[in-house]
């Protein structure tokens, strides 16, 4: 390989580094933001389930890892160091075959996921209002800017234990339906309703946040790819050049 053809692999190597090391930050956000997130779905899930949470630090170790195996690349990139180049390309190719194999588990364990977070929501549903604060809020935040009422319909907040046991007809507050009626009600909590006929939205927030992740599949497909297309040319790249510096340490070698 000509010299041109080695200073523009070190630099390309380098720059994919780099975007190696931005997706390793973006990770690590992205598992903070569902360990301190209350303002969302994910505060509802994490609340009551450690999986979630234990979902999150493994998160924020795999961007940290991967933040850190950013800079070792740009390191050995810049100065050719050999045995920095191969522990990249093996920890690359250890993190590729990992998340194939969480892309396979999830794919075929989402009926035990979907499963998990009906009963998880369920539980938030029928105890409402209790000591989970957090969660309650989350909730009615999701309710409410999702125009949305229960996780598969209004009948979840059947089995709430307030709404059952109170004689007069209460609804919860979040669900409001504004075009059905416009007073001003407050933004959680129950509101009594005039009659069974609840004011509020039919829609569960399962159709909502499915009719979401449709039509955003395609961003996430993208990025997931993106990610795989990074690796890969970051294992292609870190190996030619991992192959250069040997030849060229080979050379330099005085032969008798």
């Amino acid at each position: 390989m000509g010299k041109g053809c080695i200073t523009a692999t070190k630099y390309f190597l380098f720059l994919f580094n780099f975007i190696f090391f931005i997706f390793g930050a973006t990770i690590m956000g992205f598992g903070l933001w569902i360990l301190l997130d209350n303002q969302s779905l994910i505060a509802v899930l994490q609340e009551s389930s450690v999986i979630l949470k234990v979902v999150s630090y493994i998160l924020i170790g795999v961007g940290s890892f991967s933040m850190l195996l950013g800079f070792l690349g740009c390191l050995g990139a810049i100065y050719e160091i050999r045995c920095l180049l191969g522990l990249y390309f093996t920890c690359l190719l250890l993190i590729l075959l990992a998340q194939v194999a969480v892309s396979i588990l999830i794919y075929f364990q989402r009926d035990l996921l979907k499963t998990e977070a009906d009963k998880i929501v369920s539980q938030v549903v029928a105890n409402y209002p209790g000591q989970n604060k957090t969660a309650e809020q989350a909730w009615d935040y999701l309710q409410r800017t999702m125009q949305c009422c229960g996780w598969n319909g209004r009948m979840d907040w059947d089995e709430n234990h307030i709404i059952k046991n109170n004689t007069v007809p209460l609804y919860p507050c979040s669900c409001h339906n504004y075009s059905i009626q416009a007073p001003i009600v407050p933004d959680n909590g129950f509101c009594q309703a005039s009659s069974s006929d609840w004011p509020i939205y039919q829609t569960g927030c399962l159709e909502h946040v499915g009719s979401w992740l449709f039509t955003n599949y395609g961003i996430i497909l993208g990025i997931c790819l993106g990610v795989a297309v990074i690796e890969l040319l970051g294992m292609i790249f870190s190996m030619g050049l991992c192959k250069s510096v040997h030849q060229e340490d080979y050379t330099k070698v005085p032969k008798y």
